[in-house]
């Protein structure tokens, strides 16, 4: 048994110190307030008890940092710094960040209801993986050479060249739902190709992006390269992605406010990377190893209590083990411990927040109405803190809600089928298009998925694998671009081409 509200004695003094007043943003080099003196409250979702308080950003703030950015690129250090200098401060910060592991992780444990190891792991350790690789494209850019012909200037000779250079202000928005890293994958790329960076994380989530920022401090940036703003998506998140001198936004988050950031893009003609929603599907085939597929697709769905974009929402299994798949993830969500975050015994926290549990709960209760079974979940707790069970739903139609929309949260929806095409045609019959899996040992029916799931992301015999070195983005509405991988530093890069002649 675990305890639903969180011991703060559990946490280390440093982390105390951090959380329980007033954190600054960083603009222009400087830890700050918000210029009318605003505030929001960030709250633990175990106990919805108030935390400490962060800015709340208006547009005049979001105005101040853009500039410092713009400044910073166009006239300051940074765009004279060399691809090395890049490089070494953003190791040296990939080095405090390692250093803070443990203080990091239980700020994001406290702020997103996440348990401790899950935070150590996909917020602290891989916020280093991603700041070290990136680092090294830093000194990796290149252009090329390339032989022309011009044919209408017969006996000239010219020397062409391109080259990769940095695009300008990068506008990032990122989610609350692994808060720390989606700030690095986001701010890593930008710096290694050497662009500034304006930052609006999640006002739910605020307190992991602003000790990076003491961290950025730290690790030597200079003044404007980095800047952390903390507000309303309503006034700070408008006024950043609509900002003229804004050259390229980077968007995580729901597909509806990436339609709205796509249209203010469109408007400026600004470059634009846009990670979005998911309703990933994972397939199952008669011969899979089904004891690797059944805690392997319980795992892609409650992993993060299903708040992950490439979460396996959907699950389609072959009509002849139907049954025992679905019971044997129903009997993981039934055993799995629910609790505070910062308890060992905790297994699954809640949800970010009050209203995000009442979100999931309602698409629980349209499944339902509509005919679903709830074979496992479907419910809170008694308690105040944001938790929902860990869910499965059968008796599903592609029809309903609760299979067309991201629900962003533990739930699962399971239907049989029985033929490859069926599968794939159920698996494809959606908007979105960011992750997908299929389960099998045969190695035909491995390649024939991977070619014909519309999705960005093939996993085999395992769900929602990321790795730095991976490109990761979706087709359809789940997104454009990529984050991670080579990929990502490139779209904060604009192509050049230069013709010499040499005649």
């Amino acid at each position: 048994m675990a305890e639903l509200s969180n011991d703060y004695a559990r946490l280390s003094g440093q982390t105390r110190e951090f959380l329980f007043r007033f954190r600054p943003m960083l603009i222009d080099g400087k830890l700050v307030a918000a210029k009318k003196g605003e505030q929001i409250s960030v709250v633990d979702p175990t106990n919805l008890q108030p935390l400490g308080q962060v800015p709340c950003a208006s547009a005049e703030d979001v105005d101040r940092a853009v500039r410092s950015a713009r400044q910073a690129f166009d006239s300051g250090p940074w765009g004279r710094a060399t691809v090395g200098e890049r490089e070494r401060l953003i190791l040296k910060l990939a080095d405090l960040v390692e250093r803070d592991r443990v203080m990091l992780a239980e700020i994001e444990a406290v702020e997103s209801g996440r348990t401790l190891p899950n935070t150590l792991a996909f917020d602290s350790d891989l916020s280093v993986s991603c700041l070290r690789y990136m680092a090294g494209w830093a000194t990796k850019i290149t252009g090329r050479t390339i032989d022309v012909t011009v044919p209408y200037a017969p006996g000239m000779s010219f020397f062409s060249y391109t080259l990769m250079q940095p695009v300008g202000v990068v506008a990032a928005v990122t989610p609350w739902n692994v808060p720390l890293i989606q700030a690095v994958w986001k701010i890593a790329p930008a710096l290694a190709a050497g662009c500034t960076v304006v930052l609006k994380p999640s006002e739910l989530t605020p307190f992991g992006a602003l000790r990076l920022a003491e961290l950025v401090l730290e690790a030597g940036f200079p003044s404007g390269v980095v800047n952390i703003v903390i507000g309303h998506g309503e006034e700070a998140g408008a006024s950043l992605v609509g900002h003229p001198l804004i050259d390229k936004i980077s968007f995580t988050g729901s597909t509806a406010v990436g339609h709205q950031i796509a249209l203010k893009a469109a408007a400026g003609l600004k470059k634009v990377t846009l990670e979005l929603g998911g309703k990933s599907p994972m397939v199952i085939l008669p011969d899979a190893d089904l004891s690797s597929a059944i805690p392997g697709a319980a795992m892609a769905i409650y992993a993060n209590h299903g708040q992950n974009c490439c979460a396996g929402s959907r699950l389609y299994v072959h009509e002849s083990i139907f049954d025992q798949v679905v019971q044997g993830i129903a009997s993981i969500a039934r055993q799995t411990v629910l609790g505070a975050s910062l308890d060992p015994a905790t297994q699954m926290g809640p949800l970010v927040s009050k209203k995000q549990q009442e979100r999931v709960l309602r698409y629980v209760e349209s499944g339902v109405a509509e005919g679903a079974k709830v074979l496992a979940g479907g419910k809170s707790l008694e308690h105040v803190g944001a938790y929902v069970q860990p869910t499965v739903l059968t008796d599903v139609r592609q029809d309903m809600a609760v299979v067309r929309e991201e629900i962003f949260g533990p739930v699962l929806v399971a239907k049989s089928f029985q033929t490859e095409e069926e599968a794939l045609r159920l698996a494809n019959d959606t908007r979105y298009g960011l992750g997908a899996s299929i389960w099998t040992k045969n190695v035909r029916t491995v390649h024939h998925f991977t070619k014909n799931f519309r999705a960005g992301t093939v996993w085999v015999n395992i769900h929602n694998v990321l790795d730095m070195g991976l490109p990761f983005g979706g087709v359809k509405e789940s997104g454009l671009g990529h984050d991670l991988g080579h990929e990502a530093v490139l779209q904060n890069c604009q192509l050049k081409a230069s013709v010499i002649n040499l005649t």
